[in-house]
């Protein structure tokens, strides 16, 4: 993948960088694999919103991607590389042998024609899914499970990686894009490789107007505003907080406020935290 940008032609493009998509075969979802999603709007069930600054964005088509890749034993060939709206990493298009079709998550350098297989015994290669306990150590892998069977849950971002640190027991340690190093049971999957469009996270949309299409609203600085609407608010120009940190809206210490409940059940499984 590449990087695009612009002349500056207008403030918009001076800054703006886009991917040059060239590792994108095909422009269109497959049907069957795609549904409709509701556009939550930062809103819960009860209409109420509990995550403020969301709405509006690009309508999207929501793709049922196979973060499971249970169909054992089964070659499929990657017959696409498609763009996801969804995320920021690329997806495959894989036909099985008995006609399926699923996507999967593309990872860095699988091709239209590669052959990927899921399986305990499938073979050390890019794009195969196997229970980490038959995956040799120092191997990279993404997309990993933390309970048998439910699919996997993290390292799915675009460019991201763990890599098989060790093993013990019934657990397999990792250690996770974020540095944290933590044990995970040795009959969850992962997949062989690192998630592609690594270029990803040096994008810049450089413009308010990209930012909504992402479903992103305005913020406004709680310091602009009156002492009725927010902590930071009033004073006679740019006055300071008034407090010993900052806080939400609601008067809740902010930035840098560690939320992670106490006695978290998976505390017991975490080697190191992250940074």
């Amino acid at each position: 993948m590449g990087i695009r940008s612009f002349r500056p032609y207008t403030p918009g493009t001076r800054q703006a960088t886009v991917s040059d998509f060239a590792d994108i075969t095909k422009s269109k979802p497959e049907k069957s694999l795609t549904k409709f999603k509701h556009s939550a709007k930062g809103r819960n069930n009860r209409g109420v919103i509990t995550s403020r600054r969301r709405g509006g964005g690009h309508k999207r088509l929501y793709r049922l991607i196979d973060f499971k890749r249970n169909k054992l034993n089964v070659p499929a060939e990657v017959i696409a590389i498609e763009y996801d709206p969804n995320r920021n990493a690329r997806i495959a298009l894989v036909q099985y042998e008995d006609g399926e079709k699923r996507y999967i998550l593309a990872p860095l350098g699988i091709k239209v024609g590669t052959t990927i297989i899921s399986g305990p015994d499938s073979p050390i290669e890019v794009g195969n899914a196997l229970p980490l306990s038959k995956i040799p150590l120092g191997e990279t892998v993404h997309n990993v499970e933390l309970k048998a069977g439910k699919g996997g849950q993290i390292v799915r971002a675009a460019g991201t990686a763990a890599k098989v640190m060790a093993k013990e027991g019934n657990y397999v340690t990792i250690g996770l894009p974020s540095k944290e190093v933590r044990m995970v049971r040795k009959e969850c999957y992962a997949t062989i490789g690192q998630v592609g469009n690594v270029e990803a996270r040096n994008l810049k949309l450089g413009k308010a107007g990209r930012t909504r299409h992402l479903g992103r609203r305005p913020q406004v600085r709680g310091s602009a505003m009156n002492p009725c609407d927010h902590p930071h608010g009033g004073g006679e120009g740019r006055a300071p907080i008034g407090r010993s940190g900052p806080v939400t809206p609601w008067g809740k210490p902010a930035l840098g406020m560690k939320t992670r409940k106490k006695k978290k059940q998976s505390d017991k499984l975490i080697v190191r935290r992250r940074r």
